[in-house]
């Protein structure tokens, strides 16, 4: 038997609670991520052109991406378009395939810009409205995102034919107001920041994750919760790390409750990254 699945029943849970993938079954609703889905369904139905959500890796982004399609509502195409890169034509070509629609191979620029405009046209005629939404936005350049601001510009009468939502790392934000992008940023209806969680965030996140698989919610103790956020930084996706293989640990050392001194295990022994590079990076000598 996997390690990971004896240890869930050692605990007498029914899998593990902090697994790194991405999913809305286990969406804890903290203040800021309340907040940011709250934008994403501001910027849909208020028509916004462009919405943008940032956080720092791991701060439940794609998450909160993935909760918004299995909400949405039947009238609303979504296209979903993760790290596109390439030049011109390229990005257009990933739109394509997001919305499922078909183009010659050998079709020129010109040719798939009409079928993108013909079929939000036909989008807009049958009441439906299109949105595309970019993760890990930042990987665009300024010309993908130049040309993602043109594709605001196909509209009927005075509404928008289809809405972009940008969901990056910070330094999409830096792009975003950069004096070359201010055609862009004045699209911008609805933005918002993901910041990092606080310490008591963090206990109740913790706490969630644990009775989301049967978990009592004190598995860890309350001293263990606080140095997790001080050693993983309010960050989801690093406390997930930090809290999972110190379940393993306590599974090993055939204990019901993780501690501190747990969790000094694992990071003494070098098995939490985040921990370990952050001590190399203050190494000066």
């Amino acid at each position: 038997m996997r390690p990971e699945i004896l240890y869930a029943d050692y605990f007498g849970l029914s899998e593990r609670p902090f697994t790194l993938l991405p999913d809305p079954a286990f969406l804890f609703w903290s203040k800021e991520h309340r907040r940011a889905y709250t934008i994403l369904d501001y910027g849909i139905f208020s028509r916004a052109p462009i919405t943008v959500v940032t956080g720092e890796i791991g701060s439940g982004k794609t998450t909160l991406v993935q909760h918004l399609l299995k909400n949405a509502d039947e009238s609303i195409v979504i296209g979903l378009i993760s790290n596109a890169q390439g030049g011109r034509g390229e990005l257009l070509q990933w739109v394509l395939n997001a919305l499922s629609v078909e183009v010659p191979n050998d079709a020129t620029y010109v040719q798939k810009f009409q079928r993108l405009q013909d079929f939000l046209i036909a989008e807009y005629a049958a009441e439906r409205r299109v949105v595309l939404i970019f993760d890990e936005a930042q990987n665009l350049s300024m010309e993908g995102l130049e040309e993602l601001r043109m594709l605001t510009n196909i509209n009927a009468n005075k509404d928008e034919l289809i809405q972009l939502i940008l969901v990056g790392q910070p330094e999409l934000r830096d792009v975003i107001r950069s004096p070359k992008m201010k055609q862009l940023a004045q699209r911008v209806a609805a933005s918002f920041h993901i910041p990092a969680m606080d310490a008591d965030t963090v206990a109740r996140y913790i706490r969630h994750r644990l009775q989301a698989v049967g978990g009592n919610g004190r598995e860890f103790t309350d001293a263990a919760c606080r140095m997790v956020h001080d050693q993983a930084g309010g960050v989801p996706r690093l406390v997930n790390q930090l809290c999972d293989i110190s379940m393993v640990y306590a599974w090993s050392m055939d204990q019901k409750v993780v501690t501190e001194d747990i969790l000094r295990n694992v990071i003494n022994d070098g098995l939490f990254f985040a921990a370990t590079m952050a001590a190399e990076e203050g190494d000066t000598t």
